[in-house]
């Protein structure tokens, strides 16, 4: 009884914050409701919402096609500038905890409205990043404002929020026993080979945890697309992010019954992607006590 009293808190929190909002919206899914009906005017339609999502509605592909080519291009390229840069701070030289602390302080920020308005302005026609290519003669443009720019900035933006990961591989390199390296450097193994089969390898759970982490991270961006795109995913929905997609359907045109449905189709979308990535890190995750399940 004591235990459950302390963890009271908890569960209340659980039921009332998570639980019983994801059953009302599994509820809500088959239904037609608007944010200004009442309970008596929620029309019971079945899968029709489901139906018209894979069927007759364009934008919902596009902002699957969107989301995938943004977390498909950021997510890699986030980890790579992770593991680069926790290759470089796992050396003992003066001012390292400085360097660490700095690179660290982005992703402190998050998906802060303030660093989403700061990006947009670096990247306005008249902003810094223009300015810094003029200086070179380079002729820039209003990359925000360009669909064929505007995701890019977003992932640029994703990419230099790299400071998590590269915490996380700074500690997994801490783990990797220095007796390897010797090894294999007595073996005539150069450094990038030592990389290859020391570093990677020994390094391939805490390459796994990041992966799943920073996928479901990536799939789940939106305040930034929000902010740059003034909340309409613009230009010519080059920046309609999945989230804010649902985010317009249910909180701009109010059908939350559709948003509902497109909230339950991207928790089975995230759930089968992390369940294809576990069943496939038994291929190349390599744990030291042997279990590579």
């Amino acid at each position: 009884m004591a235990g459950y009293v302390f963890l009271s808190p908890w569960l209340l929190g659980l039921m009332g914050i998570t639980a019983i909002p994801m059953l009302l919206s599994l509820y809500l899914s088959f239904t037609d409701y608007s944010v200004f009906s009442t309970w008596e005017d929620v029309e019971w339609i079945g899968l029709e919402n489901y139906r018209t999502m894979f069927t007759n509605d364009p934008q919902f592909y596009r902002a699957v096609t969107v989301t995938l080519g943004y977390a498909l291009v950021m997510v890699p390229l986030k980890l790579a500038a992770a593991l680069a840069v926790a290759l470089l701070l796992n050396r003992a030289w003066r001012g390292v905890g400085l360097f660490r602390g700095l690179f660290y302080l982005p992703s402190l920020l998050g998906g802060s409205v303030a660093l989403a308005l700061v990006w947009s302005a670096l990247f306005a026609g008249d902003g810094a990043v223009n300015e810094f290519l003029a200086f070179f003669g380079i002729t820039g443009q209003a990359w925000v404002n360009d669909p064929d720019y505007a995701l890019g900035t977003l992932i640029i933006l994703g990419i230099w929020q790299f400071g998590a990961p590269m915490v996380i591989f700074l500690a997994g390199l801490k783990q990797v026993p220095v007796e390897l390296y010797e090894a294999a450097s007595v073996d005539g193994a150069s450094p990038w080979r030592q990389f290859w089969h020391v570093t990677m390898p020994m390094l391939s759970p805490v390459i796994f945890f990041n992966l799943v982490l920073e996928t479901i991270r990536g799939f789940q961006s939106f305040t930034s697309a929000f902010v740059i795109s003034n909340g309409n995913g613009g230009p010519v929905d080059s920046t309609l992010l999945y989230t804010l997609y649902l985010y317009k359907r249910g909180f701009a045109e109010f059908d939350m019954g559709y948003a509902s449905a497109l909230a339950w189709v991207f928790l089975l979308t995230i759930g089968i992607l992390t369940i294809v990535l576990f069943s496939t890190g038994r291929f190349w995750v390599h744990y030291a006590d042997g279990d590579d399940r």
